[in-house]
């Protein structure tokens, strides 16, 4: 079992995306997708200057394709939906449509220009090959939680980090298993008046 850690640049509720009952990471960080094996886990940090505090972690369940996670009807919800007025529904991770060619459309979202494709996101997106999904995760969001002194080997720059002894690992999941499981505030870049 391994531990990835990084930071999440902008915690907007799109990467990684805590709603519809499911925590999933399906845009950004490729190699963390593509190498990461179900039950493994994945903690996002805030910036250096926010402290380094943890944002959310999931424990990996499911890791499926890009095409199975757009045509798994369970995850239909997770479709940006720009026509609806909440947040939530622009916020969808689910941006990648199977084209009868094997590629893909990247439909707007928070990753696209407005209603076009942003060829940059796409191919980053598209690199990591697959989706993470998680029923057991804990996302502080806008509320994050200090990282306690003795986990600070999780702190990372840009990249991040998956090569933690298994001491630390295991001091990590008896930590964080000690939280609140599922959605405990709104994401940091989230309206104030929508809850």
């Amino acid at each position: 079992m391994k531990l990835y850690s990084y930071v999440v640049t902008h915690d907007t509720g799109f990467s990684p995306n805590p709603f519809w009952g499911c925590c999933t990471l399906a845009d950004c960080k490729p190699v963390i997708r593509r190498t990461a094996k179900v039950g493994d886990w994945v903690v996002g940090l805030s910036p250096k200057r926010s402290g380094n505090k943890i944002i959310y972690a999931m424990q990996i369940e499911r890791k499926i394709p890009f095409a199975d996670y757009y045509r798994d009807s369970q995850y239909a919800l997770k479709i940006p939906d720009f026509s609806k007025g909440k947040v939530v529904n622009k916020r969808g991770d689910n941006i990648y449509k199977p084209l009868p060619n094997g590629d893909f459309l990247q439909l707007q979202s928070m990753h696209s220009n407005g209603t076009f494709e942003n060829p940059k996101t796409k191919i980053r997106d598209l690199g990591g090959k697959y989706v993470l999904i998680a029923n057991t995760f804990y996302y502080f969001g806008s509320k994050p939680i200090n990282l306690p002194h003795f986990l600070r080997d999780l702190k990372v720059g840009r990249a991040h980090k998956c090569k933690f002894p298994p001491e630390v690992v295991s001091t990590f999941i008896a930590f964080i298993k000690q939280q609140k499981v599922g959605i405990n505030a709104p994401p940091t870049c989230w309206p104030s008046n929508d809850d």
